[in-house]
């Protein structure tokens, strides 16, 4: 599993470091950053999972595949 924190949309809710806290930190205004790489070991999925579900402003992204390729494909676009 592969994450994305989207600091740009983070409220300081504060679930993400409540239900991982090796994965997630939270800065001196209770925003969170990521403690860790954003790969995910499988030892953890399942916090993050939950951290990621309860994330009420949805800042943390599960990157798949899909999400990755779509990503390549759009800055790979010329601008206009």
């Amino acid at each position: 599993m592969r994450i994305k924190l989207d600091r740009t949309l983070c409220d300081g809710f504060g679930k993400c470091a409540e239900h991982a806290p090796t994965v997630f930190s939270l800065d001196e205004w209770g925003y969170a950053s990521l403690s860790s790489d954003p790969e995910i070991p499988e030892a953890l999925e399942a916090p993050v999972r939950r951290a990621l579900l309860d994330c009420p402003v949805h800042a943390i992204i599960e990157l798949t595949a899909t999400t990755v390729q779509r990503r390549a494909t759009v800055e790979s676009q010329p601008s206009r």
